[in-house]
């Protein structure tokens, strides 16, 4: 039976770790786990400036997000915009450090945040 709303959301809230997909230039999927924050109907990922998913990124912001567990999957679609960390929204700042004890303020690798706006939910 597919997912509420509600248990969707909180999935999200409180899940460590979803997978990004982003599309490479020649149009290959690029598809990494990491960390993410949930945050006013958005998906923020913090990450190294030169990374791959950074650069596919910034040029094509298309993008797929899915949680880990295949029992219940959840799937985003959307679009993704890479922004400064004195960009991005201080709740989210303050998310990152109550979810995964991480003050990506002092990270000196990981310097941006991708915001995920999702236009499609999928669920099972």
């Amino acid at each position: 039976m597919p997912l509420t709303s509600d248990e969707i959301d909180k999935k999200l809230r409180e899940e460590r770790n979803i997978w990004l997909t982003s599309v490479r230039p020649g149009g290959a999927p690029h598809l990494v786990p990491i960390w993410f924050i949930a945050h006013d109907g958005r998906i923020y990922l913090c990450t190294a400036p030169d990374s791959v998913k950074v650069r596919n990124i910034r040029k094509n912001s298309r993008v797929s997000l899915a949680l880990e567990d295949g029992s219940a999957p959840v799937i985003l679609e959307g679009t993704a915009q890479v922004l400064e960390l004195d960009a991005t929204p201080a709740m989210v700042i303050d998310q990152f450090k109550t979810k995964y004890d991480w003050d990506v303020r002092t990270d000196k690798t990981y310097t941006v945040v991708v915001e995920v706006t999702p236009v499609r939910r999928l669920n099972w």
